[in-house]
């Protein structure tokens, strides 16, 4: 008799720029192992240092296009006149042989993403307040005022959707959002959905039990 694998969980999360997402989502990587993150496809030049299949899958907007037109894409977006997408294939194909999928998309891609995988978890992070928020992107040092501002605004504009998702983390202490992040995914992990795959047998010797 074939062995039921437990259907593997694909966490959404989302955030203005500035709010920790990149940062926190690679330490939830490095604390626990059993999570993967989903590598984009991007028609974008490649740039130095990074590796194709490893950063993102380089391939040209021809083949991007085509792609689109078969329906490969769980979400896919225009940004700046580079297309970048998730594999809806991959995604899936992960996620039946029980392994967890962390998507680091903007809210109109989670958008795309609940209505193929209603089931998703959505997380949303936000910075501690918004003068916490222009600090951090002056701290940069890398844009210039008007992009600072032109950030601002569209940080406004997607944290005005944060309600559209399942949690809401605040990212003031870096260790407390991180601990926030992987309690959700510990949570997840203890649904009895999942633990009647994991332990059916002894749940079923329990109840025969008397």
């Amino acid at each position: 008799m074939s062995q039921v694998v437990e259907q593997g969980t694909l966490y959404v999360i989302s955030a203005p720029s500035g709010a920790g997402k990149t940062s926190l989502v690679a330490e939830m990587l490095r604390s626990d192992e059993k999570l993967g993150v989903s590598v984009s496809h991007t028609t974008r030049p490649m740039r130095e240092g990074e590796q194709d299949g490893v950063n993102y899958h380089f391939v040209s907007r021809d083949t991007f296009e085509a792609m689109i037109g078969r329906g490969d894409f769980l979400e896919h977006a225009d940004v700046f006149g580079n297309y970048y997408g998730t594999s809806q294939v991959w995604v899936r194909e992960t996620l039946a042989k029980g392994r967890e999928v962390i998507l680091e998309i903007d809210w109109q891609g989670a958008e795309q993403v609940r209505r193929l995988i209603p089931e998703c978890v959505g997380i949303f992070i936000v910075p501690p307040s918004p003068e916490v928020l222009r600090a951090r992107l002056t701290g940069r040092g890398t844009d210039a005022p008007e992009v600072v501002e032109r950030r601002l605004q569209e940080a406004a504009d997607e944290c005005s959707h944060a309600v559209e998702f399942d949690y809401l983390v605040v990212n003031d202490d870096f260790g407390v959002a991180l601990d926030d992040l992987l309690a959700i995914v510990r949570g997840q992990r203890l649904r009895m959905t999942a633990q009647q795959v994991r332990h059916k047998g002894l749940l079923a010797r329990l109840s025969a039990q008397g």
